[in-house]
């Protein structure tokens, strides 16, 4: 595709689970430089490293100087990035793809492919990508996200729930656990891969929109666009998202796949 979007990479210092996670090193560098180095490998025309720690932007100087200051009180990724289309005074139609800066092993090819679904799907103003879901405990694992789309790949619903529900192939049991009777062929079932692209007109969009009940039922920031209308386009891919990085065990898991690759 042509190099007309650009990457916003959000990496706050603070992590409940890993304290100071970007400057983690995974062989030999800081986990955000494999993040940076990875979307390098994409068509963007722009890449940036948005942060709140001064820690943050002494390490990203090291191997780029699109690093940039923003505010501490962010509640998302999402927040961070409409601060910097602000800042850097991005038009309105740019496309901006965030990459999460614990996602070492990001795919290039799926950070063109959610820019280009994007460019191409003109009543979104988000897009996103979804995989086919072929593992059975998936399916019911609160953690794993799903999402149902309408005919042109438009989101209709994103859950934690299962969804669509297979009336013909689950049942309950006398405590009220789900079980499966018997599993249709034709049964399909996405689980959500959480890259984003955005227009800049949805982020302007997005920071003036309330929580909604949806989201905050489901914990899901995604569904307060859905909620206020804005269309989400969903690119189905067949191949995994790289290993990204919640834990301190993940630090080895990550090295250990690079090393194999």
């Amino acid at each position: 595709m042509n190099a007309n979007f650009k990457i916003v990479i959000p990496a706050r210092y603070a992590s409940s689970r890993l304290p100071g996670k970007p400057l983690k090193k995974i062989a030999g560098k800081p986990m955000i430089q494999h993040t940076y180095e990875r979307s390098l490998q994409s068509q963007a025309s722009e890449i940036v490293i948005a942060t709140d720690d001064q820690r943050i932007i002494d390490a990203a100087k090291q191997f780029t100087d699109d690093v940039i200051m923003t505010s501490p009180d962010h509640a998302s990724g999402t927040e961070r990035l409409a601060e910097v289309l602000e800042l850097k005074q991005w038009d309105d139609d740019s496309i901006i793809v965030n990459v999460q800066g614990d996602e070492p092993l990001v795919s290039p090819k799926h950070i063109e492919l959610v820019a280009e679904s994007l460019k191409n799907n003109t009543k979104a103003g988000m897009a996103t990508l979804g995989t086919p879901i072929v593992d059975l405990e998936e399916v019911f694992d609160s953690n794993v996200v799903k999402v149902v789309m309408d005919y042109q790949g438009y989101a209709l619903y994103f859950s934690r729930a299962v969804i669509p529900w297979s009336r013909d192939s689950f049942t309950m049991d006398s405590i009220g656990h789900q079980k499966v009777k018997s599993l249709m062929n034709d049964a399909n079932w996405y689980r959500h891969i959480g890259m984003y692209a955005y227009r800049g007109t949805a982020l302007k969009q997005y920071m003036t929109l309330q929580s909604c009940m949806l989201e905050k039922t489901e914990s899901l920031e995604q569904l307060r666009v859905l909620y206020n209308g804005i269309g989400i386009h969903v690119s189905i891919v067949h191949d995994e998202p790289g290993h990204g990085v919640d834990v301190e065990a993940d630090l080895a898991k990550v090295e250990l796949l690079l090393a194999n690759n």
